[in-house]
């Protein structure tokens, strides 16, 4: 039996928290009950101790969404903690997830704690959050700028208090994808206690390695969570695009060995509603999700795709939403895709003279136009005026 990989969105959390990405409740709620359809495993709804807003937001989530697991974020303290379970309780499944900072640097600058007092605020947050469910995450924040014989210390610490999901977070983005998937597998052979949890990966996209980090780390360090956002929402350059890590998952079966469950049909409704919501565009050469990911204008690529769509294919566009690939006609475009349209459009070409001819004329038009008009193809072929 394929092992089973988990996936988890972080859209309404992480990703709100890119400048000028915040939602209202309302908004949350559309995403949520798109996720849903989704099916992605784990919804983090939000971090309820932030606002009254973000509360009623993961409240209102846990009180509609079933099928997902719904969880709020929560600092290591008993007032986050207890605010993340009161929004949560109405959930059919839920999970708090709880962090602190491991690298002496945001333990001395940010925190101003020692190394045992993080490690005892750890223990005792998890401990805490267990009193409210049996499915807890632990994030030892900078983890992957963190001294391992203490992170080590650490989440051996928090498995035996309880949590169920550990997940390793690259929150600055430094990491590289041999690295981290080293210091994945290093965590899970050190820690005695690990086989009791589930090693999870958080990747931000600061040198844009987080697809490559959280990919490795499944592959070659045995994580079995990836965090990530729809259209790689998240503060400064982002976080691992869920939609990249879903169909690298799925197009490459063979090497990942992994299924996840997640309805790859749905991810261009959701990605489109994100980014409606959100005002955040989603960049033409997207992977998967962007306007040209199927979209075809070199004469070679085109001939190839009428020909054989595996040619320049690897996925089908219909797999995640898109109706078609698409062709576009210009300046690049060969006699193939140009017959093949003008067939689509009803328009039939008697020779291969007739054929040629109109075809130099369109070559001239599109030199001077960044695309053709169906009408003004028409036109062409026939060979009356476009305008």
């Amino acid at each position: 039996m394929t092992e089973k990989l988990i996936i988890f969105d972080t859209t309404l959390r992480d990703g709100e928290q890119s400048p000028g990405a915040s939602m209202t409740k309302e908004e949350k709620l559309r995403i949520a009950r798109q996720l849903e359809r989704l099916r992605v495993d784990v919804i983090e709804a939000g971090f309820a101790a932030s606002s009254d807003g973000d509360f009623d937001a993961v409240r209102a989530i846990a009180s509609e969404v079933k099928d997902s697991v719904i969880c709020s974020l929560a600092r290591a303290n008993e007032r986050d903690i207890s605010r993340a379970a009161e929004a949560l309780r109405p959930a059919s499944r839920f999970r708090i997830h709880t962090f602190i900072a491991t690298s002496a640097l945001h333990m001395e600058k940010k925190l101003r704690m020692s190394a045992d007092q993080v490690y005892e605020q750890a223990r005792r947050a998890v401990r805490q959050a267990r009193q409210f469910t049996d499915d807890v995450e632990f994030s030892p924040e900078d983890a992957s700028r963190s001294d391992m014989d203490f992170l080590c210390r650490v989440l051996e610490g928090v498995i035996d208090e309880g949590a169920t999901t550990i997940n390793v977070p690259d929150t600055v983005g430094y990491a590289v994808p041999e690295g981290y998937a080293a210091l994945i597998r290093e965590l899970r052979e050190r820690i005695p206690n690990s086989h009791r949890a589930v090693f999870s990966v958080h990747c931000h996209d600061d040198l844009g390695l987080a697809v490559a980090n959280s990919l490795t780390a499944v592959k070659s360090g045995g994580a079995r969570q990836i965090e990530c956002a729809i259209n790689g929402l998240g503060e400064r350059a982002g976080n691992t695009a869920l939609e990249e890590v879903v169909m690298a998952l799925k197009t490459r079966r063979d090497h990942f060995g992994l299924d996840v469950r997640v309805d790859t049909t749905q991810i261009l409704a959701t990605s489109q509603l994100v980014s409606e919501i959100t005002g955040f565009a989603v960049q033409p050469n997207k992977a998967v999700v962007g306007a040209n990911a199927f979209a075809h204008a070199s004469g070679i690529h085109q001939d190839g795709v009428l020909k054989a769509r595996d040619t320049y294919e690897i996925m089908r566009a219909e797999d995640v939403g898109w109706s078609a690939n698409r062709i576009v006609l210009g300046k690049l475009s060969g006699r193939t895709a140009f017959r093949q349209r003008l067939h689509e459009l009803g328009v039939t070409i008697d020779g291969d003279a007739q054929l040629n001819a109109a075809f130099m004329r369109f070559k001239a038009l599109a030199d001077q136009e960044a695309t053709v008009s169906d009408n003004e193809l028409v036109a062409l072929a026939r060979r009356t005026p476009s305008r």
